[in-house]
């Protein structure tokens, strides 16, 4: 392996700039050749950091590590949590992209269809391409959304989860909290798609600048919104939170609608991420105010 010099904080976020910004696969496919992203936030996390170990608690103990998925893929001796970092990206949703979404009642439309599938593809070439810019510097690094042995697992209280969450993963880099229906909300909303990267890298994590993993959601800090709840056409989203199988099974639907109405293989829905206030901001404005400033926000109230 080459032992070029360690790769910076802002060589990495100018890799993942770069590549979004002159790939050619970076490309929704139609007619007028629109690009799937213009955008994006990164953020660090560190590989020691507990949160990881936490996850393993609250979302079950087949959520990886980062040292469980290197090593489990990438195996070295004498290397320690310690020695790793987590690099995560959230890719907003353009604007006219979400526009399309927000029209939209039942079924994904042809713009956020094509996001779902190239937009992705996109996604899956930047997460090969970081981690060969990576290894060609001396970090061994992986992405575990492309590993061969990612899997979805059945689970009690959540009904099915993954071994790596993207959204986990960003959460943990301080990129943005949970909202009622899973979605992340981010410093730009909720409509957006995420990736990830572990390395063998040292580099300062960022803060985490809220104190309660749903403190950009209205409906968990004041008890108001819901609108996801409206704009669910599966009711898949109440009070109580996302039941995930009514929404697989309206994906799985959404996979005929966009063959036959948009003539390609694809499928999404998306419609509780568009037309709801946390679209593309925190919608809970002392969260927005102080994670300009760069504070903490108070804690939400508990709710009656």
């Amino acid at each position: 392996m080459n032992q070029a010099s360690p790769m910076t904080r802002d060589q990495i976020v100018s890799v993942i700039r770069d590549f979004i910004g002159e790939s050619p696969l970076n490309t929704m496919n139609n007619k007028a050749g629109d690009p799937a992203w213009d955008d994006v936030l990164v953020g660090f996390a560190a590989g020691s950091d507990p949160i990881w170990q936490q996850y393993k608690e609250y979302v079950g103990a087949f959520h990886w590590t980062p040292w469980e998925v290197l090593n489990q893929n990438l195996p070295m001796e004498n290397v320690s949590a310690e020695q790793l970092t987590v690099i995560s990206w959230i890719l907003p949703q353009r604007k006219d992209v979400r526009k399309a979404n927000r029209l939209t009642r039942t079924y994904p439309s042809e713009a956020w269809a094509r996001i779902r599938v190239y937009g992705e593809e996109m996604n899956a070439a930047l997460r090969k391409h970081l981690v060969e810019r990576l290894e060609k510097a001396g970090h061994p690094a992986v992405a575990p959304m492309l590993v061969p042995n990612w899997t979805i697992v059945n689970s009690k209280e959540y009904s099915y989860a993954s071994s790596w969450s993207e959204r986990h993963a960003a959460h943990a880099a301080g990129l943005g909290t949970f909202g009622l229906c899973d979605g992340l909300i981010t410093a730009r909303g909720k409509a957006m798609r995420a990736g990830s990267v572990v390395a063998k890298l040292t580099v300062d994590p960022d803060p985490r600048p809220y104190n309660d993993h749903r403190a950009y959601c209205l409906f968990f800090t004041d008890n108001t919104c819901g609108k996801c709840i409206d704009r669910c056409p599966a009711r898949a989203i109440t009070e109580a939170g996302h039941d995930k199988e009514k929404c697989r099974q309206h994906l799985a639907r959404s996979r005929e609608y966009v063959k036959h109405t948009y003539a390609f293989e694809g499928y999404g829905c998306g419609l509780c991420q568009a037309g709801v206030p946390c679209e593309s901001m925190i919608p809970v404005k002392a969260a927005r105010e102080a994670l300009k400033r760069g504070e903490l926000p108070p804690p939400p109230p508990p709710l009656a």
